[in-house]
């Protein structure tokens, strides 16, 4: 219990963080004055105070705020919000999502180099599938399904999770053998044990990055898979696919970090480093999209409305 809140802690207060000091960051640089830093929500429990800004730590770790002065009222003197330019001010705002992706990129690279990743390239043809009438082979590489270009594996796996008919797909592939690009038709085949719908292959294991070119070619590639998780979740939710009640909130979260933690453990220390990793990089590309949604109150409903202000 103690390891899970702990683990909580350090996981989402690293994402808030990195949200935050974005906005700090950039509204420092615009010459916004920064009233005051905090981490967490509630009263405060420890402060700094500069003659600039107010560092502080609150009681609930579920959050953070970075308070420019004037913020939110009509207050145009010098160093307020609304002083600054108008684009000074959206790349303030959108400063706090971009650091959630830059931190994720970061991590993203740091899991690259421990583990490697998993290109979109065919280990094996189930006998008498889909894939096999297709004309799929091992060890040909997956470019696009469905018009949907897939750079890793984990990419494939998630397409294949939410078909939910029969329909042919366009695949286009690399092929092993002469090198071309051929595309195919495939037809998904419905498990009745399993309950899904699958193509008829399987992935291949982990590969590491041989230069720095691939490290951060890899590392866009992770960082797009969490993207592409994350929007197709939103999407699901909105078609009522998802229930709501599905939603996680920082409770929920932490019960996600516990049970992680539980299931890594047994595998060593290193294991559960790679999985809190992985898990930072999920919750960061989350909080980032989740923040540009044009919503109120939230860095994207901010977004829509700074471009036409004077």
């Amino acid at each position: 219990m103690l390891a899970t809140i702990l683990l909580f802690i350090l996981i989402f207060g690293t994402v808030v963080l990195s949200h935050e000091f974005g906005h700090y960051l950039v509204g420092r640089l615009s010459g916004i004055h920064v009233v005051e830093f905090s981490m967490g929500m509630g009263p405060r429990v420890f402060h700094i105070d500069t003659e600039e800004t107010v560092y502080s730590i609150r009681l609930f770790p579920i959050g953070g705020a970075c308070m420019f002065e004037g913020e939110d009222d009509d207050i145009r003197t010098e160093g307020s919000f609304l002083s600054a330019g108008v684009w000074q001010r959206i790349a303030t705002v959108f400063a706090g999502p971009f650091f959630n992706f830059v931190l994720a990129f970061v991590l993203s690279a740091v899991l690259v180099v421990a583990t490697g990743t998993d290109p979109a390239r065919i280990e094996n043809v189930v006998e008498g599938s889909a894939a096999e009438e297709a004309g799929i082979t091992s060890g040909d590489t997956i470019l696009k399904i469905d018009g949907e270009r897939v750079h890793l594996y984990r990419e494939i796996s998630l397409l294949s999770q939410l078909i939910t008919n029969d329909t042919p797909l366009s695949v286009v592939y690399l092929d092993k053998e002469t090198g071309e690009k051929r595309t195919t038709t495939l037809t998904p085949r419905y498990d009745e044990t399993a309950g899904r719908y699958y193509f008829g292959f399987r992935g291949g294991g982990a590969v590491l990055p041989e230069n720095p070119a691939q490290l951060i070619t890899y590392s866009f590639y992770e960082v797009g898979y969490w993207v592409r998780a994350t929007y197709k979740s939103l999407l699901m939710l909105i078609k009522g696919q998802v229930s709501p009640r599905e939603v996680s909130g920082p409770v929920g979260i932490a019960s996600v970090v516990g049970e992680t933690y539980q299931e890594s453990r047994q595998y060593g220390l290193f294991s559960v480093v790679m999985t809190m990793l992985n898990l930072t990089v999920l919750l960061s590309v989350n909080l980032g999209i989740m923040n540009l949604l044009p919503l109120p109150a939230l860095d994207g409903g901010r977004l829509v409305f700074l471009p036409v202000e004077t």
